[in-house]
């Protein structure tokens, strides 16, 4: 009985955390990690005590290549656009707080969960950013609908 009680209580605080990401990226165009590290802590615990979809190992694999990948194309993008502009004065098209996101859906979602949230999440972002012809697009509530979308499919249909 307490274990559901505390599972519930875990999963309520890690959806408030996944909420204010999405707020303060919306409105701010950033990721406070007040939110962010206890949304990666809970997805730690929740992967290694309760019943979930990925294992725990698989968790951490996916952290650390999510990880990786973010920081790579950040990486890549930011060189191809400091190479355009000439100038050091324009932001950084993948923030920190993006990339550590991406560590954070890994350890939630595994490999497979995270390749599917990324792809999900990508082709929002993208049909949102043309149909608003927006240059800067926030990340966060779009990766977070595709991890749940995600999560959803792991749990009813894998």
């Amino acid at each position: 009985m307490i274990y559901n009680i505390f599972f519930i209580v875990l999963l309520a605080v890690a959806a408030i955390c996944a909420w204010r990401i999405c707020i303060a990226d919306w409105r701010r165009r950033i990721i406070p990690d007040a939110y962010l590290f206890p949304l990666l802590l809970i997805g730690l615990a929740i992967t290694h005590f309760f019943p979930w979809p990925t294992s725990p190992a698989d968790g951490v694999i996916a952290a650390i290549f999510g990880y990786a990948l973010a920081a790579c194309v950040g990486f890549i993008f930011d060189v191809r656009q400091r190479h355009q502009n000439k100038s050091n004065v324009a932001p950084a098209p993948i923030g920190m707080g993006d990339i550590k996101l991406m560590a954070a859906g890994g350890i939630w979602l595994g490999t497979v969960g995270l390749a599917v949230a990324l792809i999900v999440a990508c082709v929002a972002g993208i049909v949102w950013g043309l149909c608003r012809k927006q240059k800067y697009i926030p990340f966060a509530p779009f990766f977070i609908i595709g991890g749940i979308l995600s999560l959803i499919t792991m749990v009813f249909l894998i």
